[in-house]
């Protein structure tokens, strides 16, 4: 868990936000989606790979750093989706802030860390049903499907 310290010396309050990252891993118009571990909010469940942000780490090495951990997979190509910033996002024990990227993966580097007991790539079209996601992850699929084509 996070802990914070104010300039004034004291501690934040147990609600404090924490910046994390989810992002969707793709490949060959596949998705990349990991299986929750036990112990974890949501085990069992599908879910996009994400984590916390650390200290002294940006945005997009935060999902570099999560992409090979949870999954051996280096990523490149990392785009910014949406930002989930409700404050009772479902299923979660915690006020988290979400900055959902998708990105490309390249080639398998090593293996899931303990947090990940499968991943699998799905078309987009053989999802699992909604309910077996993890958290308002099925939305962030459903973001990136109906996003707006970008020409360039």
């Amino acid at each position: 868990m996070i802990t914070c310290n104010f300039e004034d010396g004291k501690k934040a309050e147990k609600g404090l936000r924490h910046v994390v990252v989810d992002f969707l891993v793709l490949k060959e118009n596949k998705i990349l989606l990991v299986k929750r571990a036990p112990g974890l909010l949501e085990a069992g469940k599908w879910g996009l790979v994400g984590g916390y942000v650390e200290r002294d780490e940006d945005l997009y090495d935060a999902v570099k750093r999560e992409a090979f951990e949870e999954t051996g997979y280096r990523v490149t190509d990392i785009v910014p989706l949406i930002i989930r910033h409700n404050p009772d996002r479902p299923h979660e024990d915690r006020q988290n802030i979400s900055f959902v990227f998708f990105c490309t993966a390249l080639e398998k580097e090593g293996e899931s860390d303990w947090e990940v007991i499968e991943q699998k790539w799905f078309p987009f079209d053989e999802l699992p049903p909604e309910e077996e996601i993890a958290f308002d992850h099925a939305k962030n699929i459903k973001a990136y499907l109906n996003r707006p084509a970008v020409i360039v």
